[in-house]
């Protein structure tokens, strides 16, 4: 018989990248915007924001997050980054030196839009020649992505209600794109891009789980926040004019619970902690955050379930279908 080489599995999990120094924020910026250079007023203020966390932990958690998913697959899991290091193309390829010829990849962003999700999985198959690659893009309906997201939302909302003796608003909030990621279609065929149905449905369905302790339809709301600074229009509601109109209606106390972030980074200690908390009080209103879902259980299992699913379909799969990428 010939000889065999037996196929080596692994998951491989990509984010968003973030600096690691304030000096790399003008080359991250460029990554970013594919070349593009940004007036020096935005980089600044990007740099003044990062100074005041110290520095984003996104690489580090995101890595942990790794670690524990290959703890619970038996499997190695790799972590790329799309705009800074350790580089998507430069991990695929260590993936392939490491003997790797199947794998499920991962977008550590629940919810689907096409225009930047559509990055990451072209980045990921640019370089995966001999690899099969399962690309999960959406998972923002995942039952246990909700349940995780309500664990951390659940004490601390009930502990701001027996505080203030009344039910505190909830605001979920995912990271806003430009109107014309949803507005413009690569193809007739293609429906309206997916995200901004996608985010709020899983807003939605971490408020269910909360619904049987008072949670109403009529106590949560949602907002895109982190708008950028390049000029461009921006989805919204925005936070800012959403705390504003609670305050108007009477609330003393508010809740944020963002929904598109899975660990801590820029968008979460300083957008939220700093920026939306300075002008909530400049208005009379308190924000209070639940902890990001970072090393949660929940969450690694919901990567372990995604993982599952995707080798399954590996397994069904023709293998020479899953060595091109299909079509965008």
């Amino acid at each position: 018989m010939p000889d065999t080489v037996p196929q080596r599995q692994a998951v491989l999990l990509l984010a968003h990248g973030t600096p690691q120094s304030l000096d790399e924020i003008p080359a991250y910026l460029r990554n970013i915007t594919s070349g593009r250079s940004m007036p020096e007023s935005v980089v600044e203020e990007i740099r003044h924001r990062y100074s005041l966390i110290g520095s984003s932990p996104l690489t580090e958690l995101t890595q942990e997050q790794g670690r524990l998913l290959s703890k619970a697959l038996g499997l190695p899991v790799y972590v790329g980054m799309r705009n800074w290091k350790p580089y998507i193309a430069d991990v695929v390829r260590q993936m392939r030196e490491d003997g790797i010829t199947s794998a499920v990849v991962i977008c550590l962003a629940p919810q689907n839009s096409r225009t930047s999700v559509g990055l990451y999985r072209r980045a990921a198959f640019a370089e995966a020649a001999g690899i099969e690659m399962d690309f999960i893009d959406g998972w923002a309906d995942h039952p246990l992505l909700a349940q995780a997201f309500a664990e951390r939302l659940q004490p601390v909302w009930q502990s701001v209600a027996a505080r203030i003796g009344g039910v505190p608003p909830v605001l979920f909030t995912a990271h806003s794109v430009p109107c014309s990621t949803i507005q413009s279609q690569p193809a007739p065929s293609l429906d309206p891009d997916p995200y901004p149905v996608e985010a709020k449905r899983t807003a939605a369905n971490v408020a269910a789980r909360l619904a049987p302790l008072g949670l109403t339809a009529a106590d949560w709301f949602f907002a895109f926040q982190s708008q950028g600074m390049s000029g461009a229009t921006w989805i919204g509601p925005t936070v800012e004019a959403t705390l504003t109109a609670l305050r108007q209606e009477g609330h003393s106390a508010v809740v944020i619970q963002p929904i598109g972030f899975l660990c801590d980074h820029v968008e979460i200690l300083y957008d939220i902690d700093i920026g939306f908390r300075d002008f909530a009080a400049g208005i009379g209103l308190e924000v209070v955050r639940p902890q990001s879902l970072n090393d949660s259980p929940l969450l690694t299992a919901t990567l372990e379930d995604l993982a599952r699913k995707g080798f399954a379909r590996l397994a069904a799969r023709v293998p020479s279908e899953a060595l091109s990428a299909p079509a965008l």
